[in-house]
């Protein structure tokens, strides 16, 4: 049986969007634009490293996803960005930290809440902070996984469930096979 040659899971766009301008720090602190988005494709999700339950199992699906896509042999491999909803308390050591526990070469993006929500408003991205006690507050978001073509351009996004299938499937014919 021939494998279906269009996504299954995922939303492709017909004319991809730029991703828009915005000024934010990597994991390193070291500033980072738009252009961070060129040159290879990217899985971008928008999460936080205190959040118990979806930021997590998001990014271990993707890990996973991208890990049996290696053993697969597709070339070229999405890289893995977590920008924070959560600049609060997400500083770069800590986003360092997070995301390298989900595998090498990821790329952890922080900043200010004005250029954060340039970004997150430009893609359509909803993120809002619940007040709590203390410190303890939690961040409402956009569950999306948004798919990041080589020449910076949203173009087809995943929404949840999350499922490593969905991605092993759907991936290699977003991103022009092997």
């Amino acid at each position: 049986m021939q494998t279906p040659s269009v996504p299954e899971s995922a939303l492709v766009l017909p004319d991809p969007n730029p991703v828009p301008e915005f000024a934010l720090i990597d994991q390193h602190g070291a500033p980072v634009d738009q252009t961070v988005f060129a040159g290879q494709w990217d899985l971008v999700f928008f999460g936080f490293t205190h959040c118990p339950d979806i930021c997590p199992a998001t990014l271990q699906v993707l890990a996973a996803a991208k890990a049996a896509l290696h053993a697969e042999g597709q070339t070229p491999l999405p890289r893995i960005v977590l920008v924070s909803v959560d600049p609060e308390r997400d500083t770069p050591e800590l986003m360092q930290r997070y995301v390298n526990y989900f595998g090498e070469g990821n790329l952890g993006i922080t900043g200010s809440l004005d250029e954060l929500s340039r970004l997150t408003s430009g893609l359509g991205i909803y993120f809002e902070k619940q007040p709590a006690d203390g410190d303890n507050y939690s961040v409402d978001h956009s569950a999306a996984v948004l798919v990041v073509n080589p020449d910076g351009r949203f173009s087809a996004l995943f929404g949840g469930p999350h499922v490593v299938d969905n991605y092993v499937h759907d991936l290699p014919i977003i991103m022009g096979g092997k």
